[in-house]
Formats: structure tokens, C-alpha cells, sequence
């Protein structure tokens, strides 16, 4: 299978990226073949809703979004991994979400998906935000989800790995069919 994973967070070894890290080591392990696009640490400049790709071609904005194009559409499975800034998902990985835009005729199709996320509070309602922004996104894509993992309660760099989060998420790595 191939697996694009979409980060977002600007914090190098930070509590997402660390389970996006494990994640993806259970992926392989599996024998999955992974890519990985860290969208803090690249250039993709905000869909501008000009309308020039026509939903289905070419964006007018030549920048880093094009290894995203390039692995998204064949991919098998895409994997957003986010801290939650601000009672979302980050601005990073928005902006790539709002590019898909351009590609959508071509992504607009059966996928897998999952959800890694991570946020300093303890608070359902507030993790439901971006929970059902996932969801409605998959829904509208057409894409099935296998598998969250919600990390709650992580705050400081490093904080999540007392915690059986990185576990899990290298076991939904390896699960995957």
C-alpha cells in the first residue's frame, strides 16, 4: 500500500511528529511504502479560490505542493498528523488541505485515512472539532477512515512519549491491510 503522511506541526520532534514518526516505522515494517510531506517546513502558499485549476489541473502556484500532488493521487491511504493550535488542526496542514482543491477530480475516490492528533487539554468537546472536521472531510472525498489516535493531554515536546500514544500509533501502522 502507499501511504501519504501530511504533518503539521512547526515543532521539530514535537508530540505529533513523534507519532507520526511511529506510525510511520510500523508502516514499513509492514511493508507499506511511505512518503511523508512536513508541511510547516516547506512552502505552500494558501489556495487563493482563483479557480484557475478548475478543480482537476494545474494550481497558478508553483511551490511545495507538488510532492503532495505527486504522491496523493496514487496513494492508497493519507494520514494527517496535527497538534491542535488553537481548537484546530494547524495552518500548515490547513493550507495543504485547502490545495487538494486543485486535484480534487483525482482524489475524489476510495481511500483509507487516519487521524493522529495531539493537544494539551483533556477535552472531548474540544478534540471534537477537529475530529469532525476529519470526518466530514473523508465523507466528502469518499475516503474510510482506519483509525484516530487522539493524544490528549500532551503538551511539552517530548510529553507524549510517557504515554502509550507512540505505541499505538505504530500498531495502527502495522495493522493495515
Amino acid at each position: 500500500m502507499k501511504i501519504l503522511v501530511l504533518t503539521g506541526s512547526p515543532r521539530k520532534g514535537g508530540n505529533s511528529n513523534t507519532l507520526a514518526d511511529n506510525f510511520i516505522r510500523g508502516a514499513e515494517e509492514a511493508g507499506h511504502q511511505v512518503f511523508r510531506f512536513d508541511a510547516a517546513f516547506k512552502e505552500v502558499h494558501p489556495c487563493i479560490g482563483c479557480n484557475k485549476c478548475g478543480m482537476n489541473g494545474p494550481c497558478i502556484f508553483k511551490d511545495d505542493f507538488e510532492f503532495v500532488r505527486q504522491h496523493i493521487v496514487d496513494a492508497d491511504m493519507v494520514v494527517f498528523a496535527t497538534p491542535m493550535y488553537y481548537f484546530g488542526i494547524s495552518a500548515q496542514l490547513k493550507a495543504v488541505i485547502d490545495r487538494f482543491y486543485a486535484i480534487n477530480g483525482q482524489i475524489h475516490r476510495p481511500k483509507k485515512s487516519a487521524l493522529i492528533m495531539t493537544y494539551a487539554d483533556n477535552s472531548l468537546e474540544k478534540e471534537n472539532v477537529i475530529i469532525n472536521h476529519y470526518k466530514v472531510l473523508l465523507n466528502y472525498l469518499g475516503w474510510q477512515d482506519a483509525g484516530q489516535i487522539i493524544a490528549a493531554g500532551v503538551w511539552p515536546v517530548g510529553a507524549v512519549n510517557n504515554t502509550d500514544y507512540p505505541r499505538r500509533a505504530c500498531e495502527l501502522g502495522k495493522s493495515l491491510g
